[in-house]
């Protein structure tokens, strides 16, 4: 591996700054899903394991420079304590004597949690002195943030430039993961990318079409590519002004040697509501009054048929409107298959992306893929072969 994990790291009697994601939903003061601050717990007890003590930099919400009340992270310090079962000393800033007092005063197994890192209009323009005010704090950096990894600011890229520095626990499983489907993978290689629109995938889809084998395309995506091809989608969601984009993407795609896979038959309604009337037609034979809503279970046994032939699977976006009933159907039938192959020992899953994660928990898919990641912005540009500054910066 090109970056330093812990394990390459002598920790023993120092303070190491450990950038983490813990910009969790709240309501009324109380963290509504706490899966961001779990994750942190396998690097927190290795470095307190190692001997460090343990100083978390994060960011909360988008307080744009200023110190705003309601952003700050002492409103995390309970849910943080109950989840890593030790005692969190806070402190109100993340630089200076403030942040100093507090490392000091907290014992060898306790937790350091420093301010919003964001509450510094230098953190998100990357401030060289700001960045050098962090590091006076500590003598080791390591990064557990890949979700915040897009971003070159001073708490992820700064940082590791100027401390001995590595990746947490929750960084290494990503990197690993996902060299692992795009890097360096076992082939056939299979990438599921569904979502409303083209426009907003471009370069995602120009970059899979030359790493991977086959090319599925799901959700609205899926209609501008049948509009590209001729195929009439009646009241559809499709961006018409992209259909001679969507042909770019296939003649690279056939000069790749990549298949893509669109719906061969398809479930329409004419309302978009959970329970509408509905009906599952060839995908040449959409109503003119109707909209497509999700692929139908000839795609499915498809799709199932060319994830039991493949190693690697990528997934990025739902197949269908899945928030809403019987329209969830192709994403779940297809992405229980992946679990099954998953389980089996023949497929190595790794999805990732908001609407994904959401989906392959509703389909009760999720425990059993081989990686799920909840970076967002940091899956999506790694998925379009973009450098990640925050890894980059890992990378000496």
């Amino acid at each position: 591996m090109p970056w330093k994990t812990l394990d390459d790291m002598d920790l023993s009697g120092r303070v190491v700054l450990t950038r983490v994601d813990i910009n969790v939903p709240m309501e009324a003061s109380r963290v509504t899903d706490m899966t961001r601050i779990d994750k942190i717990r396998p690097t927190v007890d290795a470095i307190i394991a190692k001997g460090g003590k343990v100083v978390l930099l994060a960011h909360f919400d988008r307080p744009k420079g200023k110190v705003v009340p309601e952003m700050s992270l002492s409103h995390v310090v309970d849910a943080v304590a109950g989840s890593l079962g030790r005692k969190v000393v806070f402190g109100a800033d993340c630089v200076g004597d403030v942040a100093a007092a507090a490392i000091a005063k907290a014992g060898a197994a306790d937790v350091v949690l420093l301010e919003n890192t964001r509450f510094h209009p230098g953190e998100e323009k990357n401030d060289p002195e700001l960045a050098r005010q962090m590091a006076a704090l500590g003598q080791v950096f390591v990064n557990d943030a890949f979700s915040a990894a897009h971003r070159a600011h001073a708490s992820t890229e700064g940082l590791a430039r100027l401390l001995p520095a590595a990746a947490g626990r929750l960084m290494e499983a990503e990197l690993k993961a996902l060299e692992a489907a795009l890097g360096n993978p076992e082939r056939p290689v299979v990438a599921v990318v569904g979502g409303a629109k083209v426009s907003t995938k471009i370069e995602l889809l120009a970059n899979l079409v030359t790493k991977v084998d086959h090319l599925v395309i799901g959700g609205g995506m899926a209609n501008t590519f049948l509009v590209a091809e001729g195929i009439e989608v009646g009241k559809s969601l499709a961006e018409r002004e992209m259909a001679e984009t969507a042909r770019e993407i296939r003649h690279r795609a056939q000069k790749a040697g990549c298949k893509i896979h669109l719906p061969v038959d398809i479930v329409v309604a004419r309302e978009f509501k959970a329970g509408a009337d509905s009906q599952t037609v060839d995908v040449l034979k959409c109503p003119p009054d109707a909209m497509i809503l999700d692929a139908g279970p000839k795609t499915v046994a498809e799709l199932e048929g060319v994830f039991a032939g493949a190693k690697t699977l990528i997934w990025n976006g739902p197949l269908g409107a899945f928030e809403i009933e019987p329209f969830n159907a192709a994403t779940n039938a297809a992405a229980l298959a992946a679990a099954r192959l998953t389980r089996e020992g023949k497929l190595i899953s790794v999805a990732g992306g908001g609407d994904t994660v959401a989906a392959l928990n509703a389909a009760g898919a999720a425990d059993d893929f081989t990686f799920i990641s909840t970076a967002g912005g940091a899956f999506l540009e790694w998925m379009e072969g973009k450098e990640l500054p925050g890894v980059q910066a890992l990378m000496g």
